[in-house]
């Protein structure tokens, strides 16, 4: 595998190495060697000590001295020990050829989310995943059954709506291809009239070739009547405007 984008820090106990996911840029770093730089950083001391005591230029060379409690660089060979440190955090998209971290690897395609060939699986169960945790907080807040109807809604929306095989992208019926991968889209599921077998949308109600009706269809709401039965007043919603009775 090779070695993703990283860069050299150090917090004051030594250098260590961070690198970084190429899709999401999630950080992992490596554990500076303390110990090493403890040591190096005594014996360092214990030169420089001497090396003051020599006239003219010892006071100089002591100076120039590198502190490793405040270098910002490693050599290959600790490059590359700080890479086996953190390697196992990622993969490589045979693919793609990025290196990904954990977040963004389908295990079992073996290859990255976006080129995993259960894309569309797993934006379902992405999909899934965030509506439950919007139930939770919906349930939480004493919204529940206003997003029961309004999922319940969506989902009526999309029964009647094309949809990617691949990535799951929704558009109107009858696109051919999907706007977001090009991938082939799947049209609708339609019902037909069990008299004269005419294709149908989900949640017609009556035929519009021979009028028989569709069992599975909702039945049509009934209509408001035209004037309150309190005032008789006409009405134009649920409650009267008149004398604020509820009419239906």
């Amino acid at each position: 595998m090779r070695m993703p984008r990283y860069d050299i820090r150090n917090d004051g106990m030594g250098p260590y190495a961070t690198f970084y996911c190429d899709k999401c840029n999630r950080e992992f770093r490596s554990t500076p060697n303390i110990g090493n730089t403890i040591a190096n950083n005594v014996g360092k001391a214990a030169l420089g000590g001497f090396l003051r005591n020599i006239p003219i230029i010892g006071y100089d060379v002591a100076n120039s001295m590198e502190d490793t409690r405040y270098t910002t660089h490693l050599n290959p060979q600790q490059l590359e020990s700080a890479w086996q440190q953190v390697q196992e955090q990622f993969h490589e998209c045979p693919t793609c050829q990025r290196v990904l971290c954990a977040s963004d690897w389908d295990s079992q395609g073996n290859t990255c989310m976006e080129d995993s060939p259960r894309r569309a699986e797993i934006a379902q169960a992405q999909a899934e995943q965030a509506a439950g945790v919007v139930k939770g907080l919906a349930s939480a807040f004493g919204l529940g059954a206003a997003l029961t109807n309004s999922t319940q809604a969506m989902q009526a929306l999309q029964a009647r709506m094309a949809h990617c095989g691949q990535c799951g992208q929704v558009a109107r019926p009858g696109t051919k291809f999907c706007p977001k991968c090009g991938g082939a889209m799947v049209q609708p599921a339609l019902n037909s009239c069990p008299s004269c077998q005419t294709p149908l949308p989900p949640g017609t109600a009556f035929c519009t070739n021979c009028g028989t009706k569709i069992p599975d269809a909702p039945a049509p709401a009934a209509a408001l009547p035209a004037t309150c039965p309190q005032c008789g007043a006409k009405v134009a919603g649920r409650f009267c405007g008149a004398c604020g009775s509820k009419v239906s």
